[in-house]
């Protein structure tokens, strides 16, 4: 938060003008004094001036060093500013020997009150200049938020319909004081309404003489996607017909609906155990019969199931399919350099 020093014509006005504060509150104190000594005696007059301008001068003090301070002032402060005059004024009334000197009696003691209300409000301008803040109205602002608040939720959520009525109706009055003395609210605002008059008058300006609204700068192409690539690169394109789509079996299914009408296509994955898988790359596969022999020969000289896949290009789970049914017509698998196998009970 910047501070904004005071300049030196603003300190000599300032102490100019607390100089009559000063010398009112004095003049009112002295002539409290004056009046209640000739009905009671300097003693009692002396104790009155105390218990009333006195105390205020007090009050005044403290409210002048929390103002000072960049705080705000109990309420107690304040009260008393007012209620010790007032009964000073009362006491003093009491005094006067004539109606017509009973209202001068009355209203001297309103000097000290005056002054001590006078120098502290002038004390608290002066806080607020210079350090761009306000005490009390941030205390009053946030009292009147919180009741403001208070009343809402009780307006809502009470039990009682006339209790809800009537925080509905105090809220409003309410909402009626939230910003009242803010300076820096008012401030904001103003702000806001100078751009939206300056906006307007932009606007009938602009529409009056014609003049063209500015349009935006157009946007710089983006480069080509074959910029700065060596000649003779060969250019890749997307061949449409080569994405994978849904495969004509899963057209035949029916669509599976998902939070909405969205189509879930089962995936479509060829039989591990088919005849046609080869393990070997494109151009190396035999043909169907010379795979045959492959595996009848591999299988009688006890070859491994993996050896026989690679020889005869084909999967190792369809070498096992083979060799089973060969061990179902001819017995068990010859172990590894046996070249015949003769069943039992059977001569060779």
């Amino acid at each position: 938060m910047t501070r904004t020093p005071l300049t030196r014509v603003q300190k000599a006005v300032l102490a100019a003008a607390f100089v009559p504060m000063l010398a009112t509150g004095v003049a009112g104190g002295y002539g409290t004094f004056s009046n209640i000594s000739h009905a009671y005696g300097a003693g009692t007059a002396a104790g009155a001036v105390a218990a009333g301008e006195g105390a205020t001068a007090v009050l005044a003090l403290v409210l002048l060093g929390l103002t000072m301070l960049g705080q705000s002032s109990p309420f107690i402060v304040r009260a008393g500013l007012w209620a010790l005059p007032a009964a000073a004024s009362a006491m003093a009334t009491m005094a006067a020997p004539d109606p017509g000197r009973t209202v001068i009696y009355a209203l001297t003691p309103m000097g000290m009150s005056v002054s001590a209300e006078g120098m502290a409000f002038l004390a608290r301008r002066i806080v607020v200049h210079t350090d761009g803040r306000d005490a009390e109205s941030e205390r009053r602002a946030a009292d009147l938020v919180q009741a403001l608040a208070y009343h809402r939720a009780r307006a809502t959520h009470h039990p009682s319909d006339r209790i809800k009525k009537w925080s509905e109706r105090k809220s409003w009055r309410l909402a009626r004081k939230v910003g009242v003395g803010d300076t820096a609210l008012g401030s904001r605002l103003l702000d806001v309404q100078r751009d939206r008059i300056t906006d307007g008058a932009d606007a009938a300006l602009a529409a009056m003489f014609g003049t063209a609204v500015p349009s935006l700068p157009a946007a710089e192409p983006m480069p080509h996607p074959t910029e700065g690539v060596p000649d003779g690169t060969p250019e890749v394109t997307a061949d449409a017909s080569a994405r994978p789509g849904p495969s004509s079996e899963a057209e035949a299914v029916s669509p599976l609906v998902i939070c909405g009408d969205r189509r879930v296509w089962p995936l479509a994955v060829p039989s591990s155990d088919t005849e046609e898988e080869v393990t070997g790359g494109p151009g190396e596969r035999l043909p169907t019969e010379a795979a045959a022999n492959v595996i009848r020969a591999c299988w009688v000289t006890g070859t491994p199931v993996t050896e026989t896949a690679r020889q005869a290009t084909r999967s190792t789970s369809y070498v096992k399919k083979v060799f089973a049914r060969l061990e179902d017509e001819r017995g068990p698998q010859p172990s590894p350099g046996q070249l015949s196998l003769v069943p039992s009970g059977t001569s060779a």
